[in-house]
């Protein structure tokens, strides 16, 4: 029984083998496509989450000096560069498209929703840096524009006009009560 079962078995493999008619290739060829642009679009969306994320980590912990009074006396140019430094590289070797704003509130009511221009793009103009005193209430933004390239069957990750998705990491906070800065002799 074992026996015929085996050459039964070889039989089947070897007409497997000899099968030439291609309807293996052609039902691939009907769903590698949708297999394929699910697969990228996965990949994709856990790239925008993983990038939003870090910019998230990123903004927190370069808000902490501020907070802590180390970063008064410096310009927007070095806080941008604190968050990059965070990021792995992930928003380009020297951050760019990063749009900082450190502007001090009178409370903590924010500003309404990302600053947008008519179109509906990002608007960095009113951006400044601006780390404020001891006590004051500090509002951190950090935006930037993340390329979405997948976007295939009704599956569109843009919430921009030029179809990029805007990441945001916002940080508020009342600073420490430390004192006015001394300037190096």
């Amino acid at each position: 029984m074992r026996i015929k079962r085996q050459k039964n078995l070889a039989v089947a493999a070897r007409a497997l083998g000899q099968d030439t008619e291609g309807a293996t290739a052609v039902e691939f060829a009907l769903v590698s496509v949708p297999f394929f642009a699910l697969i990228f679009a996965i990949i994709e969306t856990a790239l925008v989450f993983f990038a939003g994320q870090l910019l998230e980590s990123a903004t927190a912990d370069a808000s902490r000096l501020i907070l802590t009074g180390q970063a008064q006396g410096q310009d927007q140019s070095w806080f941008k560069e604190q968050i990059c430094e965070r990021t792995i590289d992930l928003f380009g070797e020297d951050c760019a498209g990063l749009q900082v704003d450190v502007q001090v509130l009178g409370s903590f009511t924010p500003p309404s929703g990302p600053p947008r221009d008519e179109d509906g793009n990002p608007d960095s103009s009113g951006f400044g840096y601006n780390p404020g005193n001891g006590g004051d209430i500090v509002l951190v933004r950090v935006m930037y524009e993340w390329p979405v390239y997948v976007s295939l069957m009704g599956f569109n990750l843009a919430d921009l006009p030029n179809g990029n998705r805007l990441l945001m990491a916002t940080s508020a906070f009342r600073n420490e009560p430390f004192g006015t800065p001394v300037a190096a002799n």
